[in-house]
């Protein structure tokens, strides 16, 4: 049973950092390229972040970009997403994602965490 568990979600100021981790069991880590998405009330799921199986690529949505910086630990089975100098407009529920291609698609990633909440205030 594939399973991808979120979490160091919370409470920040504007301004602040988080660091995501996504802690995945059920499935051979290094095959897959893991991405990172989030959803705020009323808007679509989008994009965020992805890394290749090694590590070696990265991707980020234009909104991140400089602030955001994806990595993973394939010994540990885990993701992480460092966000930095956030803005109340970060504020979502962020959901790591398993997939075969670096893409910004939700339909690409097969498998998917139940989210960990980022609440940032002004």
């Amino acid at each position: 049973q594939v399973q991808l568990v979120e979490s160091g979600g919370g409470l920040v100021q504007g301004g602040g950092s988080l660091r995501l981790s996504c802690v995945v069991s059920g499935l051979t880590l290094r095959s897959y390229v893991m991405g990172w998405f989030r959803q705020a009330p009323g808007k679509e799921r989008e994009f965020v972040a992805a890394i290749s199986w090694s590590g070696s690529n990265t991707r980020y949505a234009d909104s991140v970009k400089g602030r955001g910086t994806i990595s993973r630990d394939n010994a540990k089975n885990t993701v992480y997403l460092q966000m930095n100098s956030l803005k109340p407009e970060d504020t979502a529920v962020y959901y790591c994602a398993a997939g075969r291609v670096m893409a910004t698609s939700t339909p690409s990633y097969t498998y998917w965490g139940q989210g960990t909440q980022v609440t940032v205030s002004s």
